[in-house]
């Protein structure tokens, strides 16, 4: 049984629980520049780890890019992190291709990043306004199931 965002993500689903403090998580973007997780704060960070050789990451991108473009002015705000060894320039090319608008950063794969593992791709974290880890799911998500997980969980 697929457990999604808006059912029983918050449940522990990648062995997360809401952190104490805020994440310190610096990787750099497609022109090389450190960027900062924490630079978000005050809005709910969808943090998304994808590939460009994965199927299921790209059938995702057009629903984050569409939760990213209704949002990004107001509360929520979504970044990828390429989760491959790709050259920079090919990267960049997918992004532009792809016309992916939210920021993306470049990872190195890795068994347990800052935010918690990533055991298959996509796997994408939910951090709150304050700068804590509240949900995670791995495999697809949309824009709904994060929408209504938001909604459900806003003044918490």
């Amino acid at each position: 049984m697929k457990y999604g965002l808006a059912g029983l993500l918050s449940t522990l689903l990648l062995g997360i629980g809401a952190q104490a403090q805020a994440i310190e998580y610096r990787l750099p973007d497609l022109d090389g520049r450190m960027q900062s997780l924490d630079q978000y704060q005050g809005k709910w960070v969808v943090v998304n780890y994808w590939a460009t050789w994965c199927g299921t990451c790209r059938k995702e991108l057009p629903e984050l890019a569409s939760l990213h473009e209704k949002h990004r002015n107001q509360d929520i705000v979504v970044v990828g992190i390429n989760f491959e060894s790709i050259s920079p320039q090919n990267l960049k090319d997918f992004v532009a291709e792809q016309k992916i608008a939210y920021p993306v950063l470049r990872s190195e794969p890795v068994r347990r990043t800052p935010l918690g593992p990533v055991p298959a791709l996509p796997t994408t974290y939910l951090i709150n306004p304050d700068g804590k880890i509240v949900a995670g799911e791995v495999g697809r998500v949309t824009r709904q199931d994060l929408e209504d997980y938001i909604a459900a969980h806003r003044d918490r």
